[in-house]
């Protein structure tokens, strides 16, 4: 015989859930919208980076100049964030610690220095379609660090993903005039997707434990430091005197495209998970290839349009699978 206090025991719990399940799913769908205004953030990116190549002047801004001035930006509102964040969050042990200065070294330094030296030799177009073979490469890092199993759904959000990047990728190599450059180019823009896959891979771990402002505000600043020390070693401090329009351009870099979406995309992958949050990043090449078109007067095909609707519907499957799955 059960007790009434028991019984009202379980109907509590059964209506727990019940309540329980609409704020995981909000919690989710915030998840959502927070990964797609980190993309936002990124595509624009390769667009400010593209317009300071293109400023005339005797000598163009180089690769890393642009990066340290970018960092150099977004570094005050770094340190800011981690000291607020601090008062709440845990302090680093040294295992943590180490993997803080690798995955801000490795992995957003090394994709931030591949980035920007890709973009050099192709479009903003390209670059964006061939990094974002990133949330492949995390599903994959994931599989390893942790032993989770890759859902259907998510094989085939990003085959429909890819057949769209596949699209778009064509019709850049089509209307590109030097092959040299698409492949030099290509190839490191592939890696710095490797180090951003790698850095998001990573870091869930750290996230859940000490929050996604204390994580991305330290590996952001580690990524500072190691930018800072490449510039002191192969540049002179007199390169970084520019004209208005580049320094501009790096403030924007610095907190548009770099601050907002670091930290919506951290705040992601605490809610949804490192996966979900790359496949619905996917975005971000359908923004750069529309902005590219709109400012920087880059060809937009039929090929592009396709690989647009693809892309949209890889992104649209894994939102409606993934919130199914938290509800």
């Amino acid at each position: 015989m059960i007790e009434p206090s028991d019984s009202r025991r379980k109907q509590g719990g059964v209506v727990g859930k019940k309540r329980a399940a609409p704020m995981r799913g909000n919690r989710y769908s915030l998840g959502l919208w927070l990964a797609v205004i980190s993309a936002f953030g990124f595509s624009f990116k390769a667009i400010l980076i593209k317009l300071a190549y293109a400023l005339p002047q005797q000598v163009p801004v180089d690769a890393v100049t642009l990066l340290t001035l970018r960092m150099l930006f977004a570094l005050p509102f770094f340190l800011l964030l981690l000291r607020s964040s601090g008062h709440q969050g845990r302090n680093l042990n040294r295992k943590d610690f180490a993997a803080v200065i690798l995955l801000g070294a490795v992995g957003y330094y090394g994709a931030s220095l591949f980035d920007f030296l890709g973009l050099k030799y192709i479009s903003a177009g390209l670059e964006r379609v061939i990094l974002f073979s990133f949330p492949l490469l995390t599903l994959f890092f994931d599989a390893i660090f942790s032993g989770r199993k890759i859902r259907s759904y998510e094989w085939l959000a990003v085959v429909i993903c890819y057949g769209g990047i596949g699209l778009a990728f064509v019709h850049d190599m089509g209307v590109s005039g030097v092959q040299e450059d698409v492949w030099v180019g290509g190839a490191l823009i592939f890696l710095s997707a490797l180090c951003y896959a790698f850095y998001l891979s990573g870091g869930r771990h750290l996230i859940a434990r000490y929050g996604s402002s204390q994580f991305a505000c330290s590996a952001l600043i580690v990524s500072t430091a190691a930018t800072l020390l490449h510039f002191g070693v192969s540049h002179p401090l007199s390169v970084l005197v520019q004209p208005w329009q580049i320094y501009l351009l790096a403030f924007i870099m610095g907190t548009f495209s770099t601050v907002m979406p670091v930290l919506a995309l951290a705040a992601a992958v605490r809610r949804i998970g490192s996966s979900p949050a790359a496949l619905i990043s996917s975005l971000g090449p359908v923004l750069t290839i529309f902005f590219s078109w709109l400012i920087l007067d880059e060809a937009v095909s039929l090929l592009q349009m396709g690989g647009t609707l693809l892309v949209i519907g890889g992104i649209w499957l894994v939102g409606k699978k993934g919130r199914q799955a938290a509800d």
